[in-house]
């Protein structure tokens, strides 16, 4: 094997590398992310041109958004997995809905502790999800049909567990949805819990790229210029630390929200659960080819059982975040909910057919849909409007990467899917054509356990 010797200093084509080790053009390597930057820029700046100053960044409205939007998200986390593996949930509103109002009853009317309300709600969880997991995946009913009943189901018994009124949740069950990270005993003009964190999460992107490069080289790949990387950590952390201040100095008694923090402690979690478990290979090889993933030992029903019952466990949380913040529970919560969701995870990469998606992407695809609502309405913008617009984004937004790529071209939001290529691999493969007479079952699996077999740095989503 020769390898070529690189020279040093600036090129152009480097710039690729920073955010992914692949090629392709700056634009498809920023991908959704680039638009989400673009949105947040352009609503400042309208804002700071109609109303004087530029709002979108300011500490109240970043703490309101994360406040406003972190359920939807964290129902994205669920449903990009279901998406993956080729299903939908049109039940994750009404679920969440039915959870909420029987822990607001239980405090309320029960007198259960606020702590044994919110594992009431997450068991309450798991059941309908098991409940809807057996019908998908031991009855072989649709996901679309079983939740579509599920819908109907949950949104019904919320209005007959409740009488269709509200119920009040005590003033200590809001922390988890309308509280903040508490302040320190220290004279200081910001809330130190929030910078701390934002420190450390500027520190962990520093380390994770200079630990990424430290690998390279034990295997032998040659890492990307050092220039690169310095500028992508400058970057990153000068971001988050910037956004934390944001968070750390808006008005006094607010900080970085609690529900913020339940929804970064999911996105960490769900990340290493798709991305570096078995069964979060399981999932992808599912959703990318069941029938080779089936033959090749992967238990496709329990992989199904599990999706279905996560999402309605997320929901659940999602839903007590949301009684918690509004402070009571009422016959109208959840409504749209899973419409928000589905349009989050597709606008972040999910593919339609299933086997592509990342809990990243789907997160980035609700910060999207959350600013460009948000933006919209600083800006004065009705209702309806604001509905039509948030449409046609999504539709613009996977129609063109569908086409992309039907047509061959490089596809816009693949690039949040991309992975760096695994040292040693990078070299070009050249294949002799062979002639199949008969495909074989066989052979589908021994596709499927190669792909299961990969290592920890191969992204799942290569095994399409």
């Amino acid at each position: 094997m020769t390898t070529s010797h690189q020279p040093g200093g600036f090129r152009l084509g480097d710039l690729r590398k920073m955010f992914s080790g692949s090629g392709g053009s700056v634009a498809r390597q920023l991908g959704i992310l680039g638009s989400l930057v673009v949105i947040i820029l352009i609503f400042q700046v309208l804002t700071w041109i109609l109303r004087g100053s530029g709002l979108t960044l300011s500490s109240g409205n970043l703490i309101n958004v994360v406040n406003q939007y972190s359920y939807i998200l964290i129902l994205a986390i669920g449903m990009v997995m279901v998406i993956i593996m080729g299903h939908i949930d049109l039940s994750v509103g009404s679920v969440a809905a039915f959870v909420g109002v029987v822990v607001a009853k239980s405090m309320s009317e029960w007198n259960v502790p606020w702590p044994l309300a919110i594992v009431l709600g997450i068991l309450l969880g798991a059941a309908v999800g098991a409940w809807q997991g057996f019908w998908v995946a031991y009855m072989n009913v649709p996901a679309f049909i079983v939740t579509l009943a599920g819908m109907l189901i949950f949104r019904g018994a919320n209005q007959w567990v409740g009488d269709s009124t509200t119920i009040s949740v005590p003033r200590e069950f809001t922390v988890i949805g309308a509280g903040y990270l508490p302040e320190a005993a220290i004279p200081v003009p910001f809330n130190v819990p929030t910078m701390v964190l934002a420190l450390l999460a500027a520190a962990w992107v520093v380390f994770f790229e200079f630990r990424i490069r430290a690998k390279q080289r034990r295997v032998g790949s040659e890492p990307s210029p050092l220039w690169v990387s310095i500028v992508k950590v400058v970057l990153l952390a000068a971001v988050l630390l910037v956004a934390g201040w944001l968070f750390a100095t808006g008005r006094e008694g607010t900080s970085f929200p609690i529900s913020g923090l339940v929804l970064v402690a999911l996105v960490i979690v769900y990340s290493f659960i798709t991305n570096r478990t078995v069964a979060g290979r399981h999932i992808y090889a599912v959703g990318g080819n069941r029938q080779a993933a089936r033959l090749s030992g992967v238990k496709d029903r329990r992989v199904d059982f599990f999706v279905m019952m996560n999402m309605s466990v997320l929901a659940a949380i999602a839903g007590m975040i949301y009684v918690a913040r509004a402070t009571a529970s009422g016959p109208q919560d959840g409504n749209g909910w899973e419409l928000d969701a589905i349009a989050s995870v597709f606008i972040g990469g999910a593919a339609v057919s299933g086997g592509i998606g990342t809990v990243v992407g789907s997160i980035i695809g609700g910060l999207v849909m959350a600013f460009l609502n948000n933006g919209l309405q600083l800006l004065g913008v009705g209702a309806d409007l604001v509905s039509i617009i948030k449409g046609l984004v999504l539709l613009i937004a996977v129609g063109v990467d569908v086409f992309n790529k039907t047509q061959g071209r490089p596809s816009l939001i693949g690039l949040a899917l991309r992975r760096r290529p695994r040292a040693g691999f990078d070299e070009p493969v050249t294949t002799t054509p062979v002639t199949v007479e008969r495909a074989s079952d066989t052979g589908a699996a021994r596709g499927a356990a190669q792909t299961l077999g990969e290592g920890a740095e191969s992204h799942p989503t290569e095994s399409r």
